[in-house]
């Protein structure tokens, strides 16, 4: 257990240097680069979502790139990328972070208020992507219903995002983090009333839910 933790520890280093120390307006630059050919420009914005996670680029980018290069058919492949890109921060953080007092905690949520409903409440969140990702692994939700549940709570910042890029006469001025923040109010109260239940029972002491049903 003390060697996983070691690991994780040094991974999560490991990303947050790359963060540092690649900034995500190259990747940007060569997506405008190569705009001019849909395919080529899909395959690069591809390769980009398996990069992403290594150096903690916000998924926004993915999202931003698809409207830019494709307009509003460009939703189902943004929200495609973004559970795609979500996954490898899941998976290694399900195969070495499940023995600890978070993902004690994590799991007692999941079993109360269910792995899909907990999956997407915590996607409509305003919370980094691979934080939401690597609390789902810890917490152990089932790859299928990671996959189902990022890909609902996902929509609505795919969407935005997609319109954000859709409007862009160049990649060189768009900005990642700026989100109405009426939007970010909505779905951060959709996802506080989807667990406030289950997180007020288990702070409560009470029995949780047996595993894989909804709280009701």
């Amino acid at each position: 257990m003390r060697r996983s933790r070691l690991l994780l520890g040094f991974a999560l280093l490991c990303v947050l240097a790359a963060a540092l120390l690649v900034a995500p307006d190259r990747a940007l630059w060569w997506l405008e680069w190569v705009a001019a050919d849909p395919l080529r420009f899909g395959l690069v914005l591809f390769v980009l979502s398996l990069v992403r996670p290594v150096v903690a680029w916000p998924t926004t980018l993915l999202a931003v790139g698809a409207g830019y290069g494709y307009g509003l058919v460009g939703i189902p492949y943004a929200l495609a990328l973004i559970t795609l890109t979500s996954v490898p921060p899941f998976l290694v953080a399900r195969w070495f972070g499940r023995e600890s007092r978070v993902a004690v905690a994590g799991e007692r949520v999941v079993r109360e208020a269910g792995d899909l409903r907990s999956v997407v409440a915590s996607r409509l969140l305003p919370a980094p992507s691979d934080v939401v990702s690597v609390a789902a692994g810890v917490s152990g939700v089932s790859l299928s219903t990671f996959a189902v549940g990022t890909a609902i709570g996902e929509l609505p910042w795919a969407v935005v995002g997609v319109l954000a890029g859709s409007s862009l006469d160049s990649l060189s001025h768009a900005s990642l983090g700026a989100v109405d923040w009426r939007l970010v109010a909505a779905c951060g109260l959709a996802a506080v009333l989807l667990l406030a239940g289950p997180v007020y029972r288990v702070v409560a002491g009470r029995d949780p839910a047996p595993v894989g049903l909804d709280a009701e």
